[in-house]
């Protein structure tokens, strides 16, 4: 077996498993809570709109900042390659399997968010942090402490911004630039032979990035505000015109979404679980799971700086990420390329089968919306990837080497989008995949502190005539 083929079989081998423990575990938290945050979702919007903010509180940044923090590294190229990848391989069943997976793991941002607020603890630096690594250090002690290690490591590997520079670049080259001399042009540089172009375009993308990556979370939280909202409102439009141009189709595609989840009529993967239907769940919860990361502990990092003193506000504002992520995002993405018909006709995949689908029912500037909206995509998700990766080896040593991280982070982002690496990508999930065994398994620990802590919050906002 090659070294590619064995790592890619390790990332499939390691991923199988923590997709049950997402799906699963989430499956406990939506029970066990005895859905008391779906109760409230309104509440948690009008926490989001800083009805109860003030900035005089604990933490680094506003609810709504830590919530765009949080959506813009969930709400990245996965958004546009990835659904299109789902549909590629599990056809429109897939979605209503995103949508399950998306449904329960609000159950898990709520859990572990809530906890990150709840044992907060100080970095080297004396500065009031959140996230698994301190939950595991403030409530469970010792004996967990290597949990808490095990995810800072893995984190600084599975946030690296290598996927998203890669796939922004290809998109920007194959939609961007249509002369193969330019596309093609190389340089020597110590013995490797590298792109001109995608060089180029690695550079602009560090240079932005380095711009508010290095102004810390304050800064990355504030441009986040601002970016994400304005990139999910064009993708929205965009998509809305699509479906517009396609509004006989709508209906088919809807009703479709829900038969062929139990069908599996178009499933093309491996079976798994017993039959194809199995293999259709897996493939659309292992999509949604990369796309909403509900469980593997970057929201609860992002929610931990909310400036707030209760814990549950941020559980409620972090239930919104996979409602956002995967319920309306990934919807879009899905129903442009199923109502254009692309995913049966074009034999495309990835970014260029919603590249297509955009083209075809937008003719002349759907491919350039649809550019506009991945660069957003990715830009937002190479800042808040870096914090996560600069808050875990802070943790691990300190906050002054906390700042080197961000250095080597910025000069992957042109590893990233030059090099062709499918076995870093698979390294890096691998990495990604284990963050969930600790965040997972100290939201179940610390499950009912949560549970009491809600009703009690809840109880307290009824007197107040808050609810």
């Amino acid at each position: 077996m090659s070294e590619l083929k064995l790592i890619s079989t390790i990332a499939t081998g390691v991923w199988t498993p923590i997709l049950f423990l997402l799906i699963l575990g989430g499956l406990f938290f939506f029970f066990y809570s005895g859905f008391i945050h779906y109760k409230h979702f309104f509440h948690s919007i009008a926490i989001l709109k800083g009805k109860f903010h003030n900035p005089n509180d604990p933490g680094q940044i506003s609810p709504y900042e830590a919530l765009s923090t949080a959506l813009a590294s969930t709400v990245g190229m996965g958004n546009i390659a990835g659904v299109a990848a789902a549909i590629s391989i599990g056809g429109p069943g897939a979605l209503f399997w995103m949508w399950v997976t998306a449904f329960v793991g609000m159950s898990t941002n709520f859990f572990t968010s809530t906890l990150s607020v709840m044992y907060r603890g100080k970095d080297s630096a004396g500065t009031i942090q959140g996230g698994p690594m301190y939950v595991i250090r403030e409530a469970l002690g010792k004996p967990f402490y290597p949990l808490a290690v095990l995810f800072c490591l893995c984190a600084m590997i599975g946030c690296l911004p290598i996927f998203q520079a890669n796939q922004l670049t290809q998109a920007i080259i194959d939609i961007g630039f249509s002369s193969f001399d330019f596309r093609l042009a190389t340089f020597n540089f110590l013995g490797f032979e590298i792109n001109s172009l995608k060089f180029i375009i690695g550079t602009i993308l560090m240079i932005i990035s380095a711009i508010v990556i290095i102004g810390g979370i304050q800064r990355i939280g504030s441009w986040a505000g601002k970016m994400v909202p304005l990139m999910i409102v064009i993708y929205f439009f965009s998509v809305i015109a699509i479906l517009v141009v396609n509004i006989t189709e709508v209906p088919h595609y809807l009703w479709m979404i829900i038969t062929d989840a139990f069908t599996a009529t178009h499933f093309h993967g491996d079976p798994l679980l017993g039959g194809v239907v199995g293999g259709l769940i897996v493939a659309g919860v292992r999509r949604a799971s990369f796309s909403n990361e509900a469980g593997i502990g970057t929201a609860p990092m992002a929610l931990g700086a909310s400036q707030s003193t209760e814990p549950i506000r941020e559980g409620l504002v972090s239930m919104l990420s996979p409602a956002i992520d995967t319920l309306l995002v990934c919807t879009l993405t899905a129903l442009a390329i199923l109502v254009t018909g692309v995913w049966q006709t074009s034999g495309a995949s990835g970014v260029t089968l919603t590249a297509t689908a955009f083209q075809t029912s937008l003719p002349g500037v759907g491919k350039y919306l649809l550019l506009i909206c991945a660069f957003f995509f990715a830009i937002t998700s190479l800042f808040s990837y870096s914090y996560y990766g600069n808050k875990a080896l802070s943790f691990l040593i300190g906050v002054k080497a906390g700042r080197y991280y961000d250095y080597f982070y910025l000069a992957t982002i042109i590893f990233g989008a030059v090099a062709s690496m499918a076995d870093v990508m698979n390294v890096i999930d691998v990495a990604y995949a284990l963050m969930a065994i600790p965040t997972m398994v100290s939201g179940f620990i610390l499950a009912p502190k949560v549970l009491a802590e809600a009703k009690s919050y809840f109880r307290r906002m009824k007197e107040e005539g808050n609810l």
